[in-house]
């Protein structure tokens, strides 16, 4: 009865009003934007951004110039942008000092590629015909620039340049610069101390200099140590110094991940027979690369961004094709940003679809029930 009572005076207990301040508008936004100060900076940067975004517009749209020549641009004096520029550069910006009636083999091969990617990143066609996929790419990528066979004239690796060349540099650099650094990260978390010693003096070493350095070093000093005759093209120096340099940093990542897998599964593996190559390629690896994909896509982005250094060597990559693009004496102090924004939207749409990817890897590895419990 106490019970039923008490219930029931529960239930025609009047309401309590909320006290004042803490009811209407206010109450409704506080817990997007807090307390009255960061109100105020919440609504100092919304108008910040609102500022910049119509700033942007007006140059990128409203006030730009989309026909005409340098002359009608330099009338405009500035206020809005110059796309004609970019409309007259975008082969060379794209394809370097590759032969211009000869471009149709650099976009194809640069398809290609692409295609290949695509490809590779749909888990229903993960399995060892990938290799061989990439292998016939590869090789037909090659031919497509160099030439020399079937029909096709022979264009040097000193006229390659712009974008397929950085899709050349940070793709199979990365390729090859993960297979050693997975092979570097088992090396330094070897029990053999002789192989662990000799990992950590490669890692530490190549980690410790910048990667102008290893370029310069294998563009300049390399050929000094060379037999009389001998030497190596340049583009073939300045990847193998790619993959080194990626392959370091790789190493100590991928080993960041094998230290995370718990012991008992490397226990468990030992207790069904497995060998150690067996053990790690079955169970202690895959679960050390999944646990690794976020600083692993981070080195990814950040390498290819990186390879706008081969510059300094003498290749002309995409960001090198886009100044050089600007310093011609025709558009020169006419077009000023133009091919900056070019270049930043191109590097924004491929870093931001790595990033993607590698949230789709995530999920798609993710092994834990953690949604079932709480479901």
């Amino acid at each position: 009865m106490a019970n039923l009572t008490d219930t029931a005076m529960l239930g025609t207990a009047p309401r309590e009003r909320p006290p004042r301040g803490e009811s209407g508008w206010f109450t409704l936004l506080k817990p997007y934007i807090g307390s009255p100060l960061n109100a105020l900076i919440t609504f100092a940067c919304l108008w910040l951004i609102y500022r910049i975004a119509t700033g942007a517009w007006g140059w990128l749209v409203t006030r730009a110039i989309v026909e005409g020549g340098p002359q009608t641009c330099k009338a405009a004096a500035g206020a809005g942008a110059c796309w004609p520029f970019l409309a007259t550069k975008l082969r060379f910006m794209v394809f370097g000092f590759y032969p211009y009636d000869e471009h149709w083999r650099p976009a194809l091969a640069v398809l290609l590629f692409l295609g290949a990617m695509v490809v590779s990143m749909v888990p229903r066609f993960w399995s060892r015909r990938l290799l061989w996929l990439w292998l016939t790419v590869v090789v037909t990528c090659g031919v497509l620039m160099y030439g020399g066979i079937f029909g096709l004239r022979v264009v040097s690796t000193t006229n390659w340049g712009g974008l397929p060349l950085s899709f050349m540099l940070s793709s199979i650099g990365l390729a090859f610069g993960f297979v050693l650094g997975v092979l570097l990260a088992l090396a330094r978390s070897s029990k053999l101390p002789a192989i662990q010693v000799i990992a950590i003096v490669f890692i530490e070493m190549v980690r410790g200099v910048p990667l102008v350095s290893i370029l310069f070093m294998a563009s300049v000093m390399l050929p000094l140590f060379m037999p009389d005759g001998v030497t190596i093209d340049k583009l073939l120096r300045a990847q193998v110094a790619i993959i080194i340099f990626a392959g370091a940093y790789i190493a100590e990542t991928v080993r960041g991940g094998l230290q995370a897998v718990p012991k008992g599964q490397h226990e468990a593996a030992a207790s069904l027979g497995l060998g150690y190559w067996l053990s790690m390629r079955k169970i202690v690896l895959p679960q050390a690369l999944k646990i690794v994909i976020p600083p692993l896509v981070n080195i990814f982005i950040g390498f290819f961004q990186d390879t706008t250094l081969v510059t300094i060597i003498g290749l002309l990559d995409f960001l090198d094709t886009v100044r050089s693009a600007m310093r011609d004496p025709v558009w020169q102090g006419i077009a000023v940003l133009e091919g900056y924004v070019f270049a930043a939207l191109v590097y924004a749409v491929f870093s931001y679809g790595m990033g993607s990817y590698s949230r789709f890897i995530e999920r798609r590895l993710k092994t834990d029930h953690s949604h079932g419990r709480n479901a």
